[in-house]
């Protein structure tokens, strides 16, 4: 009896062994499997010290040259272009007028700003394109070329000289609803392009400043300034190479304390 009490004694300690064995293994292959840990989400990756997309890439900033127009705004050609060819490109919205506020000022084309020339300015078509702008309430309507940006105003889409605003009916109303018809550009409008984003207008100098240093950390390798505007005060972030997908991806993710960010083309 003893002998056989001993034998099972040792199977049942050669089974325990194998169990102990086998759980071991077990707690191995489970910590084989694990998943490896997950990626930062973009939102979070966007944030970074730079925050570029991933795989951003832009060739270095170039100097802005001058797009001249004819004297006057627009030509004969002009005119004829419009009444014989039909637009490639309409929007609404509404339009004021402006004037340079000083003497001998330059437009963003670079020329010097003329009151008398039937010319506008635009937020993002491409300098010197020619347009056609109609008052929705009276149809006048005038040729005329874009040499400027703005209007930095939500819901605004063009800003007319004072001989563009006599034209169209826009000058003594000051702010009225037009359509405004693209018949003309001298640079493709949907690729290529040379942008930014224009952020105001700031009430005071000091929060232009401050957010300007903001943006100077998160977006080292843009080139930021600030500057008055009248009675206002705004900043402008050029991204390397004023790349226009990263200026874009500027525009959706900032989101100013105060004023609005305004996406912007240059040429």
């Amino acid at each position: 009896m003893a002998a056989t009490q001993n034998l099972l004694n040792a199977w049942r300690l050669a089974g325990l062994a194998l169990a102990l064995v086998a759980a071991t293994g077990c707690g191995h292959q489970k910590v084989s499997r694990a998943p490896l840990p997950q990626a930062l989400p973009p939102t979070q990756q966007a944030n970074s010290a730079q925050a570029y997309p991933p795989g951003y890439q832009a060739a270095p900033p170039a100097r802005i040259p001058i797009t001249p127009v004819p004297p006057g705004g627009v030509s004969d050609e002009d005119l004829d272009f419009v009444a014989t060819h039909r637009p490639i490109l309409s929007e609404e919205g509404l339009a004021t007028w402006y004037t340079a506020p000083y003497k001998g000022r330059k437009a963003a084309n670079g020329q010097v700003f003329d009151d008398r020339a039937k010319t506008a300015a635009h937020r993002t078509l491409p300098m010197g394109s020619l347009v056609v702008v109609t008052n929705k309430k009276t149809g006048q309507s005038s040729a005329m070329r874009i040499t400027d940006r703005g209007p930095f105003v939500d819901g605004r889409i063009v800003d007319l000289t004072v001989a563009s605003a006599k034209a169209t009916g826009v000058y003594r109303a000051g702010l009225v609803r037009v359509r405004l018809d693209v018949y003309d550009t001298p640079k493709p409008i949907d690729t290529g392009g040379r942008w930014c984003v224009q952020i105001g207008a700031f009430k005071s100098e000091r929060e232009a400043k401050k957010l300007k240093k903001q943006l100077l950390r998160k977006y080292a390798a843009s080139n930021v300034i600030e500057f008055p505007g009248e009675n206002s005060y705004w900043v402008r972030i050029r991204p390397q190479g004023d790349d226009r997908e990263m200026a874009e991806y500027i525009a959706r993710h900032l989101r100013p304390r105060e004023g609005e960010a305004f996406l912007t083309r240059l040429d």
